[in-house]
């Protein structure tokens, strides 16, 4: 099972604490894009009819249940994690559906493999992850761009496909995808016999 430790440093869990803490006293929303997402997240609670579902990387101001009320008709648990949230830092256990939004994009490069073997334990059956692949509003303390690890899809999607299997892909613009894949060698089916997609 991976830690804490190895999927993020000290160092750069304090950065994003501190990033975290920044932009809710500046009125800017670290987690905004998972309003953008919401009704492709909807969809597939529905249409999966999970019961459990782990939002990876929630941030400190939990937009995704914000943004999925009144979308979804039937009750399910929600998960928070995020490592550089002290109160969502407890380790995660595994869900039905994972959803990681604008996450990997924020990962230290020596440490994404880490955190991608993470999503796949943690996957019972399917995975909706985005990532932004150009550079973010937001810069951390030391000058970075927020958006550590800029990298093209054809970079993203092996390391992905290695260990799930990859059901959709679809771009969203020139600087950002995302993909619905499956726990690997399961095939997940809507209730209506459908697949998702």
């Amino acid at each position: 099972m991976h830690s804490s430790s190895q999927t993020i440093s000290d160092e750069y869990r304090e950065q994003q604490s501190e990033l975290h803490e920044r932009t809710g006293e500046t009125g800017i929303v670290y987690g905004g894009a998972a309003r953008i997402y919401a009704p492709l997240v909807a969809q597939v609670i529905e249409k999966l009819e999970a019961q459990h579902v782990l939002d990876y990387g929630c941030g400190s101001t939990l937009q995704l249940p914000k943004a999925l009320k009144g979308l979804i008709k039937h009750r399910f648990t929600y998960q928070a994690y995020d490592p550089a949230v002290p109160k969502y830092a407890s380790p995660p256990v595994p869900a039905e559906l994972v959803v990681c939004i604008d996450v990997l994009e924020h990962v230290e490069e020596d440490r994404i493999d880490a955190v991608l073997d993470h999503l796949e334990e943690l996957t019972e059956a399917v995975g909706v992850f985005t990532v932004a692949t150009g550079p973010a509003h937001k810069i951390l303390s030391d000058g970075r761009n927020a958006h550590i690890l800029q990298r093209p899809p054809e970079w993203w999607l092996p390391r992905l496909m290695c260990r799930f299997d990859l059901q959709t892909y679809q771009a969203m613009g020139p600087g950002a995808f995302y993909v619905i894949v499956y726990a690997r060698s399961r095939v997940i089916e809507g209730t209506d016999g459908s697949k998702l997609s």
